[in-house]
């Protein structure tokens, strides 16, 4: 029997509050986001509150399944960081409960809504999205003298095409027009050119006013007098200026959703599969088609004895075609290559032709596969955010709306970058569509592994002080040394012995100096593959650090400051990369790695070096003052 503890009930309560606020804010975000994309198809339309109320409903359910994932990471972040801030966190682990034990209940949430969203996306997901589609359809036909695109030809108004070289955002007028009007039949159009114009529409909206400036007009004349006669007039005309009132229905109007029979995000899960199979079968014939028309239509050689050629492939002889071309006449020869170039000239021609039919029908097909497969990775980026942010709030133990948005905004981008470049390389064919959509997934979970684990183990894993050490032994920078006087010192400095070892270790680094070609660059050899310790200049610095550690207990403020002026002398890193041997002959191995690491410890060596000189300067001068204050 399944027993629900209090403990589970608090956490699932406190999820649950943060939960539903943190959704609705994400939900929100999205929908002022996409409603900023389409805001030139709402703004002086002239569209009702009906209609206005249509396309925020449809797009709040559109966007449900992408506000479910950020919502579950930024209130398990608040959530988790809460009870951490609070020592809450420390007091569950303390009672013996592991934070797999406190994730217990929000697990259970969080798969109940994955199987909502994927359920959303299912079902209720795609008719919100035709009915989007739909209403942005009908908006951009609301009103063309918006739409008109520039450098292509638009055909939203009935019995036209337009053409618009340039247009003025700010004044409306459109420049370089070209205009094909159908009246009737193919002899009945009428070609319109004109240097600028305005389009308006009229205050019923049930017609276009289109203005003309500075154009011609060419128009051919059939009529029933001329008959079916091949000499049809036309007629020209340049004006000025001109009018022309074309019929339009500005009123708003829903279109055809046939229109979005391709649409593959307005289809549920069955659907996607029954038409992918559908479309499959469909460009599968057509491809069979296009084999068998080449494969019987492009090698036809005519000036070849057919009868002959035939009879020798029946045989199962070889045609050797050059031989066959030189007994060819000069003429025929030339006639030859100029058919052979038409016709692969016109072979080339209709495979292009024939490739944006399949072109269009693999994209298609693209569409549909990618939207099979989000269905699955957007539910199962529920899981995958909860398994980032609950451990991730247990780790920075910051509750509120600063650290957490913060970490999950950058979480967030992380992977929509990564998922929206998923997606246009897998719709372009770039990428296969399983690898193009995994992406996102494939990177995210070993994150969350990761947090988890170190979440479960107590791991410093935003520990500011282990970057900055480690950064600083990638970088080899400094650390000073900062020795203050003590106010009560129990036991006096050794100033005698102290001076005669401070003496020592200068002879000693004398020798060291003179043993050990510090200028000298290291042999390769030596430091990947032959490493040998420097035991030496280890026992030297053990000895010095000995030494400043007895004279720190003076009171003399001559002696502090020099103190101050020891390096703190790396005794490893001039010798050798990495402690273990197997990283020196991975560093060497990789090339680029291994010429950083080797810079990195001559480096180290020159610094040591000058290193040693200051020890001995400083050696000195603490000798001679020790001297004078034990002659006084």
């Amino acid at each position: 029997m399944i027993r629900i503890k209090k403990l589970d009930i608090f956490i699932a309560k406190q999820f649950g509050m943060l939960f539903v606020g943190t959704f609705f804010i994400c939900q929100f975000v999205l929908m002022m986001q996409f409603l900023w994309r389409y805001i030139d198809d709402l703004i002086g339309k002239g569209l009702s509150m009906e209609i206005m109320a249509k396309f925020f409903w449809y797009m709040g359910l559109m966007l449900v399944p992408q506000a479910l994932p950020l919502a579950i990471l930024l209130s398990s972040l608040i959530a988790f960081g809460n009870l951490g801030e609070s020592s809450e966190l420390t007091a569950i682990k303390a009672a013996g409960i592991s934070l797999m034990q406190a994730f217990r209940s929000l697990i259970v949430i969080t798969l109940f809504v994955s199987g909502v969203s994927f359920v959303f996306q299912n079902n209720i997901g795609p008719e919100a999205n035709n009915k989007i589609a739909q209403l942005l359809m009908s908006m951009k036909q609301k009103s063309p003298e918006l739409e008109i695109p520039e450098g292509i030809f638009y055909d939203g108004i009935p019995n036209s095409n337009l053409y618009v070289q340039h247009k003025d955002l700010k004044t409306g007028k459109l420049y370089g027009i070209m205009i094909y009007r159908m009246t009737g039949s193919y002899e009945d159009q009428a070609i319109i050119l004109a240097d600028s114009g305005m389009l308006q529409s009229t205050a019923e909206k049930k017609h276009l006013m289109l203005s003309l400036w500075s154009g011609e007009w060419f128009e051919n004349m059939q009529t029933d007098a001329f008959g079916n006669s091949a000499s049809i007039p036309y007629r020209r005309e340049t004006f000025t200026s001109k009018r022309i009132v074309l019929d339009f229905n500005g009123d708003f109007n829903m279109t055809d959703a046939s229109a979005l029979s391709n649409n593959a995000r307005g289809k549920s899960l069955a659907q996607i599969y029954r038409d992918m199979d559908s479309l499959t079968v469909s460009y599968d014939s057509v491809g069979r088609r296009y084999y068998e028309d080449v494969r019987q239509g492009l090698y036809y050689m005519p000036h070849i004895n057919r009868r002959d050629s035939l009879l020798a492939v029946k045989a199962g002889q070889r045609i050797n075609i050059d031989t066959v071309f030189n007994r060819l006449s000069m003429q025929q020869k030339q006639q030859v290559v100029s058919e052979a170039m038409s016709k692969v000239q016109n072979a080339v021609s209709d495979l292009d032709f024939k490739s944006l039919f399949t072109s269009d029908g693999d994209r298609i097909i693209r569409q549909h596969e990618i939207e099979a497969i989000s269905k699955f990775t957007v539910a199962l980026s529920c899981l995958i955010f909860f398994f980032i942010g609950a451990p991730l709030g247990a780790i920075i133990r910051k509750g509120g709306l600063g650290i957490p948005v913060i970490i999950s905004v950058l979480v967030f981008i992380v992977y929509y970058i990564l998922d929206n470049s998923g997606y246009r390389m897998s719709r372009s064919g770039i990428w296969t569509v399983w690898f193009g959509k995994g992406l996102a997934p494939a990177i995210l979970t070993p994150l969350a592994i990761f947090v988890t684990y170190k979440a479960s183990n107590d791991s410093a894993v935003f520990n500011i002080d282990m970057y900055r050490e480690m950064l600083r032994r990638v970088l080899g920078l400094r650390i000073k040394r900062h020795i203050f006087g003590k106010e009560v010192i129990i036991d006096e400095p050794k100033y005698v012995d102290d001076a005669a070892k401070l003496g020592v270790i200068n002879k000693d680094i004398v020798d060291y100096s003179a043993l050990h070609n510090l200028k000298q660059m290291p042999n390769p050899i030596k430091v990947f593959f032959k490493y040998r310790a420097d035991h030496e200049i280890e026992r030297i610095n053990d000895e010095l650090e000995l030494i400043i550690a007895d004279l720190s207990n003076t009171r003399d403020a001559y002696i502090l400051n020099e103190l101050n002026k020891y390096p703190v002398l790396s005794v490893k890193a001039h010798t050798r990369p990495f402690e273990r041997k197997w990283l020196n002959i991975l560093s060497a191995v990789i090339v680029p790695l291994g010429i950083f690491f080797y810079c990195r410890m001559w480096r180290f060596r020159m610094r040591l070096l000058r290193d040693l000189k200051i020890v001995r300067q400083t050696n000195c001068n603490i000798i001679n003052r020790i001297e004078r204050v034990e002659v006084k």
